[in-house]
């Protein structure tokens, strides 16, 4: 399985877990000019961005953490973006999760991982 399909594979992971929760989907892959969002989902008034991490081996740590400030400041762009063609979600409070996927069958789910500045 290539590198694409890995990716796309760890994000239907992640999204059933998150319909698990009850989660309502928004947006899958949110393309924006400095940013791209991998998942979005809204429970209630809260708006949670999610961003998902896939690492085949720990040997360059973990998943959540390749989540560099930059990489931060792209998903807050993309947010942004979002917020401003979809206004009736401005009003939501915003939490930021990462989700680290590897092989085993375990989700490394860090809600408020970071926030907006």
């Amino acid at each position: 399985m290539g590198t694409l399909a890995k990716g796309r594979a760890a994000e239907d992971r992640v999204d059933a877990a998150a319909r698990r929760r009850g989660w309502r989907a928004v947006v899958r892959n949110h393309n924006a000019r400095g940013g791209e969002l991998d998942l979005v989902y809204r429970t209630g008034d809260e708006l949670i961005v999610v961003e998902v991490r896939y690492r085949s081996r720990g040997d360059y740590g973990s998943a959540a953490a390749s989540v560099t400030a930059r990489k931060q400041r792209r998903i807050v762009t993309a947010t942004r973006d979002l917020l401003a063609r979809q206004p009736d979600l401005a009003r939501c409070a915003i939490r930021f999760d990462v989700v680290g996927v590897d092989d085993s069958d375990q989700l490394d789910w860090i809600e408020n991982a970071f926030y907006a500045e």
